[in-house]
């Protein structure tokens, strides 16, 4: 079988883990990184032994498919090159910087029958996959994603930065449409909402309760799910899962068993996969754009209070 040829486009903290990943998937072959920080670009390459790019141009004809890690503001310039030339990408989130871009993007990849994946990679995480089998007509979740400051992603907000992740997730469980959003956040150290809280009603009675933080002295990584005679609780960070359920002796705890995987290694193997078998993403550019307009409504609520422009 040929292998999949692919490039990384920005190697931060988060490319570069893309990069290394590619070396250990047995269907695709790194052929070169590239980074406007030639200081960082130098670094990577050599670590990798794989050839080094300033300008991602360079690579268009010489790879099948690419993962976009740059910042989100180059991400549909980058992104729309790539597509036009016929070459797969898969793009970390936040998808763009607005819809009118990613619904641009949608239409080159389905033009050019092309995969187009976003980076949400909670979707296969193992401790998610492991609950999702449970998981009926939940009434009220609650979710909370806290990190400490990050000194990255400052060109974006929590909400986006963090937030958008716990969103994905909540549209894939609830599929129906939203009655209300309320959203509150407040600017501590960068110019954006560096907390927010959004609560989320949906058509069906479901309320949704998400807490995005990026100034916190803790990691957190949770989501609890309420249905009728049963809570589930997923713990992201750690891949652990709990499921209660009331019984007619009380209430049972249950540990759900958990086979961990790297989620990225998971989520990268899955775009190669899709490339070789023609298949839709798991997460598409169409899932993606539901969970950024969602983000974004969120984000505008927080910021008109705010007078962010």
């Amino acid at each position: 079988m040929r292998k999949i040829k692919v490039g990384v486009i920005g190697v931060g903290h988060l490319g570069v883990r893309h990069a290394q990943i590619y070396q250990e998937i047995q269907n695709c072959s790194l052929v070169g990184v590239c980074d406007i920080n030639r200081t960082r670009l130098n670094e990577v390459s050599q670590s990798l032994n794989v050839t080094g790019f300033t300008d991602y141009k360079e690579l268009l004809d010489k790879v099948d498919a690419v993962s976009i890690a740059a910042p989100t503001i180059s991400h549909y310039g980058i992104a729309s090159d790539f597509l036009k030339n016929n070459i797969h990408a898969l793009v970390e989130k936040p998808f763009t910087k607005n819809l009118k871009e990613a619904q641009i993007l949608i239409k080159i990849a389905q033009k050019n029958k092309l995969i187009l994946q976003v980076g949400h990679i909670e979707r296969f995480n193992s401790g998610f996959c492991a609950t999702q089998k449970l998981i009926h007509n939940p009434q009220f979740i609650e979710c909370h994603r806290l990190s400490p400051f990050p000194n990255r992603s400052l060109d974006i907000g929590v909400v986006l930065d963090l937030m958008i992740h716990d969103i994905d997730i909540v549209l894939g469980l609830i599929n129906n449409p939203i009655k209300k959003i309320e959203a509150v956040g407040v600017k501590v150290l960068t110019e954006f909402e560096d907390i927010a809280n959004a609560r989320i009603s949906f058509k069906n009675g479901c309320v949704c309760n998400l807490t995005a933080s990026r100034v916190s002295d803790e990691w957190m990584r949770k989501i609890r799910i309420f249905q009728e005679n049963a809570y589930i609780s997923l713990d992201y960070k750690n891949e652990e899962a709990f499921i209660y359920r009331k019984t007619p002796a009380g209430i049972t705890k249950e540990s759900l068993p958990i086979e961990k995987e790297q989620p990225l290694k998971k989520e990268l193997a899955a775009f190669i996969d899709c490339i070789i078998q023609n298949q839709e993403p798991l997460v598409s550019g169409k899932v993606a754009f539901q969970a950024q307009a969602l983000a974004l409504d969120i984000q505008e609520q927080i910021w008109k209070k705010l007078k962010i422009s």
